[in-house]
């Protein structure tokens, strides 16, 4: 058994069956829950599944014992942080109006943590190291307590290191006080995360040193005469030139693939094929949570369309998709009514369709049906970067001299926490067909993004919700946008922001830096509200990736272009070449963590403080 070993070089990795990495062991998962080593008492987990055996734990009194134990999903023992012995961690049954106690354990060798992802309680609460508590020291335990306000589907994970990667993380569900306005007859949490066999240490190391390292889907001679053949000679070789000047790949869609992910469905690989049982003609509600590390999933059932009822926890108008993107830290609950007696494949594929995690609905274990080829993997465009062919002003690599006088044009600026004051009607505009409707011309990049850990300046946005996004467009089924999102109640308060911060998402891909505004955490001065105070949030993504974006402690209401309410929602992901506002009411004290959910990404500095006096 070994413990995350520094392995696998690029050639190294190459000798791998990636089949066998992909998919995964059919009997992949904890060691001790397959019989091999002996559970302590309080890890004997419970049925809840065909496929699958987690425990459920329900009331408002809770204890939780975070400690290692070995794991195989792909034939190589490796030891994961797990929660009474579970991986992912047991599935928490809370009830609106509770107040729940629970008592985390340390058994680790070092500090820990876990953080209640999209639950508002009290700041010393949030489980955020460094920022709300000390961290929980090893042998230690700290009693987390606080009344639920809300209701849901939710998670939680640590906010120590790269435990999370490692497999601390696990569902929440809120029942509601009321009565739940989407009936089903039988529910499943559905968790998708990846896991590597590598030490996080050394995935964060090999993306530092070489960019790029885990993505084998490069564009090649070929996809180049494709395109001319496409779209002429001139044209191709024009946006060739582009991206070899930025040193960049149209094809750099994802940090950390199934060269080393294997992805997982409730701690079960591919292989494993997790198996939710139903009945025909039953609703079934299908809770998913994306609790990867740095995966987006594109999700959908063939042969059975999904209704979405609920959006990061809270009801929304049901709307009927055959797809949907979820990115990481998201959460969506679906209904579906199977008409048949047969089985159903829950295909979940990566973004950049290096993989895919998988299960099965079916009325009867033992069944399963065809999984889909994935996607061709999809390339992205210069709309995509935010820039257009007539010019490169907007990706300078540093130098400032052209964007001077574009920042000239802007009206005066006040700094606020490393974001810009802004007229929110610049959000309207000009369309764009590609990008799915609205542009907004960006009119200022503050100073700081010009230097070595900033490659990429956006110069005109998208502000439209309806892009399903790259590698969904036009591909002949019915995938979900924000715009199809539409919560079921309206703003938790009326009032006009009296500000508005504009945040840019900034990053190098060279050397893996990544920041708001250019300024990465450790160089920040945290971000200041006042309590009870209305502000408006835009996010401009200045980057080739999305990036999703998580408040503490507070709800981020995403608007329209032209102001009006759409969402509630605690992660926001930001597609590259778009730009997004929401508003958020500062109606909690304490010192908030503000950050990109891309664990690496946040590692590296795309983090701040939001501190609301």
């Amino acid at each position: 058994m070994k413990r995350h070993q520094y392995i696998s070089p690029v050639s190294e990795i190459l000798n791998h069956s990636r089949r066998r990495f992909v998919q995964g062991l059919t009997a992949g998962g904890v060691l001790a829950g397959l019989g091999l080593l002996e559970l302590p008492a309080w890890a004997a987990p419970e049925a809840t599944q065909a496929g699958g055996r987690r425990q459920v734990l329900r009331g408002t009194e809770f204890d939780l014992e975070i400690g290692e134990l070995p794991v195989n999903f792909t034939g190589e023992s490796r030891l994961a942080t797990v929660v009474n012995g579970q991986l992912p961690a047991p599935e928490l049954r809370w009830r609106e109006g509770d107040t729940v106690t629970l008592r985390v354990t340390n058994k680790l060798k070092h500090h820990t943590s876990i953080h209640w992802h999209g639950i508002i309680l009290p700041n010393a609460m949030d489980g955020v190291p460094g920022l709300t508590f000390g961290g929980i020291a090893p042998g230690e335990t700290f009693t987390y307590r606080f009344k639920v306000g809300q209701s849901g589907t939710y998670w939680y994970h640590s906010h120590s290191g790269f435990q999370e990667q490692t497999g601390l993380y696990g569902p929440i569900v809120i029942e509601p006080r009321a009565r739940d306005p989407f009936h089903s007859d039988r529910e499943y949490v559905v968790m998708l995360s990846d896991w590597t066999d590598d030490s996080p240490d050394f995935v964060y190391s090999r993306l530092k040193k070489m960019d790029g390292y885990y993505n084998y889907a490069k564009l090649t001679l070929g996809d180049f005469i494709d395109d001319a053949k496409k779209r002429g000679l001139s044209a191709a070789w024009a946006e060739k030139s582009m991206w070899d000047q930025m040193r960049m790949s149209a094809r750099d869609l994802a940090d950390v693939s199934a060269a080393t992910y294997t992805y997982l469905m409730n701690g079960t690989t591919p292989a494993g094929n997790w198996t939710g049982l139903f009945k025909r003609g039953e609703k079934v509600r299908l809770r998913f949570i994306n609790g990867s590390a740095m995966s987006f999933f594109d999700v959908r059932i063939p042969g059975m369309n999904v209704t979405v009822v609920a959006a990061d926890g809270l009801n929304v108008h049901p709307v009927t998709v055959e797809e949907f993107r979820i990115g990481v830290a998201e959460t969506y609950d679906v209904i579906v009514e199977p008409k048949d007696d047969r089985a159903y494949t829950i295909f979940a594929q990566s973004a950049d369709r290096s993989g895919y995690a998988r299960g099965t609905l079916a009325p009867h274990t033992g069944m399963q049906a065809d999984i889909p080829a994935l996607d061709p993997v999809p390339t992205l465009t210069m709309a995509d970067m935010g820039m257009s062919m007539q010019g490169m002003h907007g990706m300078d690599h540093g130098s400032q001299t052209d964007m001077k006088g574009e920042s000239k044009k802007a009206a005066p600026a006040m700094k606020c926490g490393g974001g810009m004051v802004m007229d929110h009607g610049s959000m309207g505009g000009s369309k764009d067909k590609d990008m799915g409707g609205g542009m907004m011309t960006v009119k200022h990049h503050a100073a700081t993004e010009f230097g070595p850990g900033t490659d990429m300046h956006a110069d005109e946005v998208s502000t439209r919700l309806d892009d399903p996004g790259v590698g969904l467009r036009n591909n002949g089924r019915r995938v979900l946008t924000y715009a199809d999102l539409k919560s079921l109640d309206n703003w938790l308060d009326p009032r006009e922001p009296s500000q508005t911060l504009e945040i840019h998402l900034t990053g190098s891909m060279e050397r893996y830096m990544w920041s708001f505004n250019g300024v990465k955490f450790s160089d920040a001065d945290p971000i200041q509200l006042k309590y009870g105070e209305r502000v408006r949030i835009l996010l401009v993504n200045d980057t080739m990736m999305e990036h999703p974006i998580h408040l503490h402690g507070l709800w981020s209401e995403v608007e329209t272009p032209d102001g009006k309410f759409q969402v509630r929602k605690h992660t926001v992901n930001v597609k590259p070449g778009h730009a997004i506002s929401y508003r958020v009411l500062a109606d909690a004290r304490g010192r908030w963590a503000y950050h990109c959910h891309l664990l690496y990404h946040m590692m590296a500095g795309m983090f701040r403080e939001v501190r609301v006096v």
